[in-house]
């Protein structure tokens, strides 16, 4: 069951993430705003409709914080890391001459990494102009 106590202060952290008024939240998630001034002073639980809204506009809220305080705000994003063993050219890039450069980039900081010993270097991280990145890990 719901506290509509403990909802209500809930409401107000994500409002205060956001820097939202009570308004412009109401407007975000299309619901009326004295929907949003009943739920902030408890009067009233919140409906299946106006979670659904929240989680749907607000990807970093997570249900079960929301609704019973269980959980993490803001939803902790986990990135999935690969091992790579041998350099490959981004997805990202334009052409066929920027590929090659990727590689021969790669190449060259494993190179240099080859001069350290092994147990001193943990990662390589490659941030290219375009956006995208390679994670070479030892």
């Amino acid at each position: 069951m719901v506290n509509n106590d403990n909802f209500s202060k809930r409401l107000k952290i994500v409002l205060n993430y956001y820097d939202l008024s009570a308004a412009a939240f109401a407007e975000k998630i299309n619901v009326q705003r004295s929907s949003i001034s009943h739920l902030l002073s408890g009067r009233n639980k919140p409906s299946l409709d106006f979670v659904l809204k929240v989680l749907e506009t607000f990807k970093e809220v997570e249900l079960y914080w929301l609704l019973n305080g269980v959980g993490k705000f803001p939803k902790i994003k986990v990135i999935k890391q690969e091992k790579i063993i041998t350099p490959t050219p981004t997805l990202f890039s334009q052409n066929l001459e920027e590929n090659k450069m990727n590689v021969k980039s790669a190449n060259k900081i494993s190179e240099i990494a080859k001069t350290f010993d092994q147990n001193e270097i943990e990662r390589i991280v490659l941030f290219f102009k375009n956006g995208s990145f390679k994670e070479y890990r030892n």
